[in-house]
């Protein structure tokens, strides 16, 4: 995800799924868009943290978008999961959100990790303590699919990587049918192999290989084309570590955006969203989200991160990816 920064330095920070079908959209009729769409693969990012959260209700109700992945779930200084690292688990606001989707008919994913703050990866010693983290937050809100957003100091450590391969093994046994999702950054060709590889290495599958084509230097191109091509990139990878055809690759991985202005001033486009779709209507991806719904307004002077710093209507990205049929 983008980095989170204190409100006053930045209005284009932070970023970053697949959400999960827990029930089908209620008695929708055949030609309704939220009938045709995937909701299993379009979850985009909410967070709670900052940035004048949106209502979940107000974007469904707009859009017909029903998932969340919702962020972030990391450490309290030790082995234990709070939400940004010192929100309760349970009860808080963050509760209140999982039961509002819910009971709009929707689910949510938490997301542990992305760009800053205390990691559960890095905090907890061992494979077995993560683990257990992990299963703490999947226990407390009966979760069938999860997020890990793996980034910065998390994922350039090899020990920090053997430990999540290791601990998500362990958490795909005990949880038979969750959803796993591992989303991590990307060049414009793709993105670096190694945590690919050493979970491919482990026998470590997961549901969707996602990354997040932004911040890699695209200012002042088609942020839209360089999506495609370090997806591209991703495909190969796959094929390469797991032996996978291209078809199964393709099912295998996600895209993760940001709309609007990013943090190296990359400008990512409605339109860019749109030859995203195309990408992943073509090729059945597993996954189409994005950082976040938060930004999926235009600026009006609200606070960081409140907006997406282009022209639009509110709820515009989510609008296209919410056309996804899988």
């Amino acid at each position: 995800m983008p980095k989170t920064l204190p409100a006053a330095i930045s209005l284009t920070t932070l970023a970053l799924t697949t959400g999960l079908l827990s029930t089908p959209p209620a008695q929708a009729a055949p030609d309704d868009p939220a009938a045709l769409a995937a909701p299993m693969a379009v979850a985009p990012y909410l967070y709670n943290g900052w940035g004048s959260p949106p209502s979940p209700t107000t974007i469904t109700n707009a859009t017909g978008v029903k998932y969340f992945t919702l962020a972030f779930v990391l450490s309290n200084g030790y082995c234990n999961p709070q939400w940004d690292g010192g929100r309760a688990l349970t009860g808080g606001v963050d509760q209140r959100t999982i039961d509002t989707v819910r009971s709009g008919g929707g689910d949510v994913v938490p997301s542990f990790g992305g760009w800053s703050g205390n990691k559960l990866e890095s905090y907890c010693s061992s494979a077995g303590e993560l683990a257990a983290a992990y299963q703490k937050v999947i226990s407390a809100f009966g979760l069938k699919a999860i997020d890990i957003d793996l980034e910065a100091d998390a994922y350039d450590s090899p020990t920090v990587q053997q430990r999540t391969v290791d601990a998500l093994k362990k958490v795909k046994a005990d949880n038979p049918g969750l959803k796993v999702y591992v989303t991590i950054g990307t060049g414009q060709n793709g993105p670096d192999t190694s945590l690919i590889n050493r979970a491919a290495g482990a026998g470590l599958t997961v549901d969707a290989w996602t990354i997040m084509p932004f911040n890699f230097g695209g200012n002042g191109q088609n942020m839209g084309e360089l999506s495609v091509r370090a997806a591209e990139g991703l495909k190969n990878a796959l094929k390469s570590a797991y032996g996978y055809g291209d078809d199964q690759a393709y099912r295998s991985m996600g895209i993760s955006s940001m709309n609007g202005i990013t943090d190296q001033n990359e400008t990512v486009t409605v339109n860019d969203f749109r030859t995203m779709l195309a990408y992943a209507q073509q090729h059945h991806l597993a996954r189409l989200t994005f950082w976040s719904v938060n930004r999926d307004r235009p600026c009006t002077g609200g606070p960081a991160d409140s907006c997406s710093g282009v022209n639009q209507s509110d709820w515009d990205f989510t609008r296209v990816f919410a056309g996804y049929t899988g």
